[in-house]
């Protein structure tokens, strides 16, 4: 019997763990652009470190306002073009990056990391 030609070097769904919070899971496509904001290489495996923890919080935080003050002006500038603005939302970073934030804030105040692929 041979190999599967199709061998995965990366997950398809993240979980990311810690001793201050339940298990978070993320699908590969907004768990890998949530890592890349805060600075980390996306991988089987890794970890966010006690220290690393305020700049990613305030990485994901500033990330979330610029697309949500982007979203907010390309909306505004349909609606001054006479295009018709839609009244749903897509879910966006703010969505995606929420919980993920909130397990960062709680392994900060529990002084504990990160990791996935563990």
């Amino acid at each position: 019997m041979s190999a599967s030609p199709l061998k995965r070097t990366h997950p398809m769904i993240y979980k990311f763990q810690s001793k201050a919070d339940s298990d978070l899971f993320m699908n590969v496509g907004p768990a890998e652009r949530i890592l890349s904001i805060i600075g980390k290489d996306a991988g089987p495996k890794g970890i966010i470190e006690p220290a690393e923890i305020p700049a990613a919080i305030a990485a994901l935080e500033a990330a979330v306002n610029e697309e949500e003050q982007a979203r907010e002006g390309s909306l505004e500038s349909a609606a001054a073009d006479g295009q018709v603005v839609p009244s749903a939302q897509p879910i966006g970073l703010k969505q995606r990056a929420w919980p993920f934030i909130q397990m960062l804030k709680r392994c900060q105040q529990a002084d504990v990391p990160v990791v996935w692929g563990v």
